[in-house]
């Protein structure tokens, strides 16, 4: 996808790290340290054991794709069509997702079940996370 076509997220002192964090090559989600639970996206407690010391950890950001959809609307001038939108479960723990983007493959080559590891898009201060064929 064109990053000129993107919409960036509104950094605030709870998602920071999650869009800046990238910078690295790593992705982080919150990890509650009283339940050892990884939370995404990003709230002020822990949704499990409703715990409040949460942390920013690395993840391995390997997964696979658990849903998937090939967009052909254009929503902005710029953005190219068509592109692969999916669900992503990571391995690090079960029921652990995100959506984001397939890139790196024609999207129609994309498929449910398919292994993803994450990339990153960097545009001005953040770094989106996407995911391309492992």
């Amino acid at each position: 996808m064109n990053s000129t076509a993107r919409v960036l997220p509104a950094l605030t002192e709870l998602n920071r790290f999650f869009w800046t964090g990238g910078q690295d090559g790593q992705l982080r989600f919150l990890h509650c340290s009283s339940c050892s639970t990884y939370i995404h996206p990003p709230l002020p407690v822990c949704p499990h054991c409703q715990g409040g010391e949460l942390t920013p950890r690395v993840v391995s950001g390997q997964g696979r794709i658990e849903a998937l959809t090939e967009n052909h609307q254009a929503w902005r001038e710029e953005q190219q069509v068509p592109y692969a939108i999916a669900i992503v479960s990571l391995d690090d723990q079960p029921g652990l997702q995100m959506t984001s983007n397939i890139v790196g493959c024609d999207p129609q080559s994309a498929y449910i079940g398919q292994q993803v590891r994450v990339v990153f898009e960097a545009i001005e201060d953040i770094y989106l996370p996407l995911f391309t064929p492992a």
